[in-house]
């Protein structure tokens, strides 16, 4: 008599789960937030009576407020993550960014923009580490990968629906909706229960949240720096290519390119690359080989961004459109990281891993304003660019492979 075979659960359902559904949610205002800004950028710029001039050296002043605030709320809400659980940093950063974000709705001068933009940075980088450490801890190995595409997924839509709410109103009342839209989320929030193995952990005497056991430790130092470099090209291109995409266009002939469109573009081209990946991910077992694929891709995309002469606005849009799809790697990259690191230092590493990569478009873009007098627009980013996807494939090559890890561990000191 053949054995009867194990019965599993029906795969939607588990996927389907409320912690998913709530941090995919959350991922997504939290998207539209980042990068309503990058959206809204010229307008509310202008309407400061900022000069024609200077929209360029204002708009990376305030995106350097922006990430500052995210490369410090990337420390205190993985700390808090961890020692606290996943549930805390869900609620105050939620708080954070939507109260911040109203404020961004009123605000009369530059000084005061970039406070806020401060303010909104911190909150909002806590929102997509604490989701993704919940996911992973919550679903199944074997189908955790689909829970983070599903929080990837619709986390894109926040920026695209920030392109068409920002088309709609005007640039005060975008802010306004965004910080509408976490206060309601916030709500759905109080039916999310916390992780069982935060839980367990708890219960025990070891030390968590204590990013002193990352750096002070050699092994876990190189994994975590890794890491962080492995997702360099995603912030190279949505920090300076697409934010800056009116610059680029002028560089190559093309008037009339509008910022917010590129976003829009740009993410909706990532929605495919992130649904793509992740079910590629599943399919062939792993994590690195789809991610040293996509930044290849994107490399290519670079390189044809920059150097392809063009000289109407479809075929500028319609690489837009591919450099987005080529950065669908950014939430396996972010699920490495989180399935490298037990369970009591895994939300500091999830949170700080893509924060310390998005405040890298700080000195990135400090390279790019450093290189344009002397190499150009063009040339400069094609520099960056280049270097930026070669770190990042070094980096992959020395990580460990992850998808069949099991998350039920813990860091000893």
């Amino acid at each position: 008599m053949s054995p009867i075979p194990e019965s599993r659960p029906p795969l939607l359902p588990q996927l389907l789960q409320v912690p998913v559904i709530v941090a995919a949610l959350g991922y997504l205002v939290d998207m539209y937030d980042l990068f309503l800004f990058s959206v809204v950028r010229v307008p509310s710029l202008k309407a400061l009576n900022v000069p024609t001039d200077q929209l360029l050296t204002e708009g990376i002043r305030l995106l350097n407020y922006q990430m500052a605030g995210m490369l410090i709320g990337g420390v205190l809400w993985g700390v808090i993550g961890d020692k606290k659980g996943r549930l805390s940093v869900l609620f105050g950063s939620i708080i954070m960014y939507s109260i911040a974000n109203i404020g961004n709705g009123f605000v009369q001068s530059l000084d005061q923009y970039a406070l806020l933009r401060f303010v909104a940075g911190v909150g909002l980088a806590g929102e997509l580490g604490a989701g993704i450490t919940l996911v992973t801890e919550v679903l199944p190995k074997e189908i955790r990968g689909y829970g983070t595409t599903l929080v990837a997924t619709l986390g894109v839509m926040g920026a695209i629906l920030a392109y068409f709410v920002a088309d709609l109103f005007a640039w005060r009342i975008s802010y306004f909706v965004g910080g509408g839209m976490g206060l309601l989320l916030l709500v759905l929030r109080f039916n999310v229960f916390e992780s069982g193995m935060f839980k367990q952990v708890k219960e025990n005497t070891v030390d968590r949240g204590n990013i002193m056991m990352i750096l002070t430790n050699g092994k876990r130092l190189g994994k975590y720096l890794m890491a962080i470099l492995v997702g360099l090209p995603i912030w190279f291109v949505v920090g300076i290519l697409i934010t800056f995409s009116p610059e680029f266009g002028a560089a190559k002939g093309i008037e009339g390119i509008n910022a917010g469109k590129a976003v829009m573009i740009a993410f909706s081209g990532q929605v495919g690359g992130d649904i793509v990946s992740g079910l590629l991910s599943q399919y062939l077992k792993s994590r690195k080989k789809v991610i040293r694929l996509f930044i290849i891709l994107s490399l290519a995309m670079v390189i044809g961004y920059l150097m392809i002469p063009m000289q109407d606005l479809f075929s500028f849009y319609l690489l837009c459109a591919l450099l987005g799809f080529c950065n669908g790697y950014w939430t396996l990259f972010i699920t490495i990281a989180a399935e490298l690191f037990g369970t009591n230092l895994r939300a500091t590493v999830a949170t700080t891993v893509p924060n310390f990569v998005r405040g890298a478009t700080i000195p990135l873009a400090a390279l790019f304003v450093s290189f344009k007098p002397g190499l150009g627009v063009i040339q400069s980013a094609l520099v960056i660019g280049v270097a930026t996807s070669v770190i990042a494939l070094f980096a992959l090559y020395f990580l460990e492979e992850t998808f069949t890890k099991d998350m039920n561990f813990v860091e000893e000191e």
